[in-house]
Order: structure tokens, then C-alpha cells, then sequence
């Protein structure tokens, strides 16, 4: 039984009125990485978007360079970067510096990608989407591994990519472990097949049960092993509160997460962001059915039912970056998580009473 726990999704976007600005949205979210592998956490995952009007963070690498410098022990993961939109020789060379600064912590999750704005703006036509994202990963891996990159797209010759990955773990062979972010059967059996790891979301734990076997499947076919082995993640929100009701202090801040992937198309163009909706009855019953909202104790019951329903081996990063969320709540939201949560959903689970 494996089970490891993350924090996540950094965007570093900005709320509707919110008054801080970019530095310091980005210095607070280097504080909230530094304060999560202070407090005993496995994971710190960042996620990528262009052109949104509230600032989405579309530079992972970069980010995720920063955290390594500020860090000395934790993951840090993209969640996912969009390969698609990535040179994959580029993409190769920056995710091996990462490694290199963090000393062999990267975990590179990747996906598709699906709006139209960001495949249009970089050249990609959505239905060479998969196409690009398995020749990415071959790319990657002949990259950092110690021969020629012979599939790069436009190579005239093989050639190698320097400087390679971290090595310092005799068990990290060839770089980074590589994630796919998926949803859809297909691509979920696709992490199953090429990938490293499969990253999951937007599921209940019997759904979840299910998705983690077609992932099984197409592993139970490779004739090669996984490099890595091959971990099984899901990311969800959460928001555990003591003293106060959890739901009440987080919906808004919740629904406007949501709102804002439906916003997206709608804020293209934009020079300024726009008010955030006021959230519908529907919109709060919607929030309160997907996120993990209470006390330590009922956040933990309701974690504990994911990693009963993958078997105890899962990393499951809980969603607690929240924008807008004031910087005293998310770093106490954030400690509530890894100082009471997790160690309760460790003990349910290692004592099989909670239930799937």
C-alpha cells in the first residue's frame, strides 16, 4: 500500500476585486510550496493556461524552477502542462534543467489540451492533439536518455539533447516520471500504455475504481515494464475548516474555479477580467457534490473513500489552492489538510473502517 499526498492546482490567478498583484500572487504561492513540504506533504502541482484574463499561469517550468529553489524535498508536478503546445525537444531541455535545480523532483504530467484559443494561437490543429502528445513523450525520453533523439518532428539528422536529468536516484532512469492527465476512457487507457502515471479528476471513488482498471489493462499488456513503475493520482478539491462552516467560508472561491473554465472562451480577447458571478442555488449544490468541504474529520472520511477505492495506492493531491482565498486562510486550510487530514485518512484507511 502506497499512498502519498499532494497539494495543488497553483494558477496563480487573480479573483475578480482581488487587490494583490502578480508578484504577489506569485510570492505567495512560492510560500504556500515551501509551507506545504514543511508540513509533511509529498506533492506540490502547478497547471497551465493562456490568455485568461484573470492571469492563469501559463510558464509551468519556470514556476516549478522557483519552487525547486525554495524547496529540498517535495514533488513538484505540472498538472498538467499542455504537451500539444510544446516544442518537444524544448519542452525536453526545460524539464531536464527543472530536474537538474530540484535535484531529481520534477514529475511532469501532460495532456491534450481542448480550447480552441490556446491549439489556434500555437499552431495546432485539435485533431493531431494525441498525435502530438505520444511523439512528445518519445521525444522526452530518447532526450534524456543516453542515445540519439531520432523521432524529434522536423530532425534532419539524429542528434543528442543536453544537459540530461537528475540521476542521483539510481532508481530515476532517464528523467522525470511522466503523467498523463486524463478523463476520458481512451486517454486513460493511453497513460496506461506510454505513460508513467496516470492523473485523474472530476470523479467519485467508485468512478475512480473504474478508470484505475482500464489503466490496469493496457499496463497488463506492455510487454516492457514502466520506468518508474506507474502511480495512480487524483486531484480533487478540498477545503477542511475548524470553528467555523468549511462550505460557507470556501463555496464562493470554489464556484468561481468552475465558472472560470466555463469563462474562458467568453473572457478571449479581454483586456480587463470581469465580476465574478454571484453563484445560483444549482451552482452551490454543483460546488458542494464535487468539492470536499467540513471538518478535519468529515475531509478525511471523504479522502480516506478515494484511497479504499484505489486499493491504498493512490497519491491524491487535494485541489486547496483557491484564488482569492485571503493568505491566512489558505496557508490555515493548507496546514488543516497535512496536519489533520492526512494523518486521520492514513489511520482509516490503515485500519480499513472507512468506507468506499
Amino acid at each position: 500500500m502506497t499512498l502519498m499526498f499532494g497539494a495543488g492546482l497553483v494558477t496563480c490567478q487573480r479573483y475578480p476585486g482581488d487587490t494583490r498583484t502578480d508578484e504577489v500572487l506569485y510570492a505567495e504561492a512560492l510560500e504556500l510550496a515551501a509551507r506545504a513540504e514543511e508540513l509533511g506533504l509529498d506533492s506540490v502541482f502547478v497547471s497551465e493556461h493562456h490568455f485568461v484574463d484573470d492571469g492563469y499561469t501559463p510558464s509551468l517550468l519556470p514556476l516549478c524552477a522557483a519552487i525547486a529553489a525554495r524547496t529540498s524535498r517535495i514533488q513538484i508536478g505540472t498538472g498538467i502542462l499542455l504537451a500539444p503546445l510544446h516544442h518537444p525537444v524544448r519542452l525536453a531541455e526545460d524539464a531536464a534543467v527543472v530536474d537538474l535545480i530540484s535535484g531529481g523532483r520534477l514529475v511532469l504530467g501532460v495532456g491534450l489540451g481542448w480550447r480552441r484559443e490556446e491549439l489556434a494561437v500555437f499552431g495546432v490543429p485539435s485533431a493531431e492533439r494525441v498525435q502530438r502528445l505520444e511523439q512528445t513523450i518519445a521525444v522526452l525520453r530518447e532526450s534524456w536518455a543516453d542515445g540519439l533523439v531520432t523521432s524529434a518532428p522536423g530532425s534532419a539528422a539524429p542528434f543528442a539533447v543536453w544537459p540530461k536529468p537528475s540521476r542521483a536516484d539510481g532508481s530515476r532512469a532517464d528523467g522525470p516520471p511522466i503523467w498523463i492527465g486524463a478523463m476520458s476512457e481512451p486517454g486513460i487507457r493511453r497513460a496506461g500504455r506510454i505513460a508513467d502515471g496516470v492523473m485523474l479528476t472530476e470523479v467519485a471513488p467508485d468512478g475512480l475504481a473504474r478508470q484505475l482498471q482500464w489503466a490496469e489493462e493496457e499496463r497488463a499488456r506492455q510487454t516492457t515494464p514502466q520506468r518508474h513503475g506507474f502511480a495512480r493520482s487524483v486531484h480533487v478539491p478540498v477545503f477542511a475548516w475548524q470553528g467555523g462552516d468549511a462550505f460557507a467560508l470556501s463555496s464562493r472561491y470554489l464556484h468561481y474555479v468552475t465558472w472560470k473554465y466555463a469563462d474562458m472562451e467568453a473572457s478571449w480577447g479581454r483586456t480587463a477580467s470581469v465580476r465574478a458571478p454571484v453563484p445560483s442555488e444549482s451552482d452551490l449544490a454543483a460546488v458542494r457534490a464535487a468539492a470536499l468541504t467540513g471538518t478535519p474529520g468529515e475531509v478525511a472520511e471523504a479522502v480516506a473513500a478515494y484511497c479504499v477505492a484505489a486499493g491504498g495506492d493512490l497519491h491524491f493531491i487535494a485541489r486547496v489552492y483557491l484564488p482569492g482565498l485571503p493568505r491566512e486562510v489558505q496557508l490555515e486550510a493548507l496546514r488543516l489538510y497535512a496536519c489533520e487530514v492526512v494523518p486521520a485518512v492514513r489511520e482509516l484507511v490503515g485500519t480499513g473502517a472507512a468506507s468506499s
